[in-house]
């Protein structure tokens, strides 16, 4: 079996599984935030539910909204509080406690090797990164995962991704991931599992597989995973004493069908205007104008993102004309940024720094775009409408190259701004 099977059969008390074979697994962790939340709220009332299954193992984090915007925000935000209260959860981050809820679920040792972890949030195969299945699911699902501890699942065909090569200079997995994502097409995934592996991956740090994993499901996958090694392990000992079983993928283990990636001519990609999978190289692109430039957000708000930025901006100025938004995901990247000088470097730079939360990403209550604007973000979607104006223009690319488009004004290769 491959590493999602083998989880899924642990979960279900099985000996083994296949894929199409339905199961109930047994859910290790819960996470739902201040939009979807107050639904699962409602209807975990409706079904006459009482008590969570174990107020240990559900975590809630205000992240989208924050802090509140709107009358309607505050009180979204009001009746996820009184839930907390009233069923006493252990695990809550209210307002600047926390940050992004796909950040603050592994910083703060939520997330482990070989567990069923679901979230009423689409992002959440942001964890596969930790060898976790993790998978989002719907508001009303969440509400039953309250109730019972259980969900059912199809056991999903798997794709393997084998990444080789070195990477070139200021190329980096947000790239790569952009390429996958234009390979393998929006809907080329859907409800399978992406295992993603090779050498390339393997020397990758965590803040690069966390950005692999988070665009599973712009591929339409259930879930997307990395085989948890030495880096992982690390990672989650350090953030948790809990115990935790890694699951690695069987050396005769069956693939729907692999797909091979070199990236050593890889460069720079952007998903342009309105597809996350309408991917093309930097040069095919550049020297389109942009009003704003976003870097943050659950796929590009870590240190490492936030460095290789600074990097491109230090000493220099954005364009005029041009906004620059950066959002930490997470109070401590937030510090650790602080403490690096990093904030500073883009303060001088003239970017707009924000609280930790979704920002722009969300198209929700900051950053929110005007008609025939065109945004450069590190974000994970480009449709319509998704940052505000549907007649506005998302171009998804890395830190680096949202921060060489910021000084420009106008979509650059970030090698062309720095010696490399």
């Amino acid at each position: 079996m491959n590493i999602i099977e083998k989880i899924l059969a642990n979960a279900s008390g099985k000996q083994e599984v296949s894929p199409g074979e339905i199961i109930e697994a047994s859910i290790d962790v819960a996470m739902t935030h201040d939009l979807t939340g107050p639904l699962a709220i409602k209807s975990f009332r409706e079904i006459g539910a009482k008590k969570v299954w174990n107020n240990n193992k559900v975590v809630v984090i205000l992240d989208h909204l924050v802090p509140a915007s709107s009358i309607i925000s505050a009180n979204l935000h009001r009746t996820v509080r009184k839930f907390v209260e009233e069923q006493n959860i252990k695990n809550f981050y209210d307002v600047g406690r926390g940050g992004v809820c796909h950040q603050v679920m592994p910083e703060k040792g939520h997330v482990r090797p070989g567990e069923v972890i679901v979230g009423s949030d689409s992002h959440t195969c942001t964890y596969g990164a930790f060898g976790a299945f993790a998978t989002g699911i719907g508001s009303t699902e969440m509400a039953a995962v309250f109730a019972t501890g259980k969900l059912w699942f199809r056991v999903p065909e798997v794709i393997k991704v084998d990444v080789t090569g070195k990477f070139q200079k200021l190329v980096t997995a947000k790239d790569l991931t952009l390429n996958i994502v234009g390979r393998i097409g929006a809907d080329g995934a859907i409800y399978k599992g992406l295992e993603f592996g090779g050498s390339t991956i393997r020397n990758m740090s965590i803040d690069g597989r966390m950005v692999l994993c988070n665009m599973a499901v712009e591929m339409g996958a259930k879930a997307g995973i990395i085989e948890p090694d030495k880096k992982t392990v690390d990672y989650v000992k350090a953030r948790t004493n809990k115990p935790f079983k890694p699951v690695k993928s069987d050396p005769d283990s069956v693939y729907e069908k692999i797909v091979d990636v070199d990236v050593s001519a890889l460069e720079p990609q952007v998903a342009v205007p309105h597809s996350v999978d309408n991917v093309k190289p930097v040069s095919e692109v550049e020297g389109i104008e942009v009003d704003q430039a976003f870097i943050g957000s659950c796929t590009n708000g870590r240190l490492e993102d936030l460095r290789s930025a600074a990097q491109i901006l230090k000493g220099k100025k954005i364009a005029r004309g041009v906004r620059l938004i950066v959002i930490p995901a997470s109070q401590e990247i937030y510090l650790n940024a602080l403490n690096e000088a990093l904030i500073k470097t883009f303060m001088d730079a003239g970017a707009t720094i924000g609280n930790p939360n979704c920002g722009p990403c969300l198209g929700g209550h900051m950053g929110i775009m005007a008609d025939g604007e065109a945004c450069i973000s590190t974000s994970n979607r480009n449709f319509i409408g998704r940052m505000g104006s549907t007649k506005s223009f998302v171009y998804l690319a890395s830190p680096a190259t949202v921060a060489a488009s910021a000084i420009t004004g106008k979509i650059t290769d970030p090698r062309k701004t720095v010696k490399v």
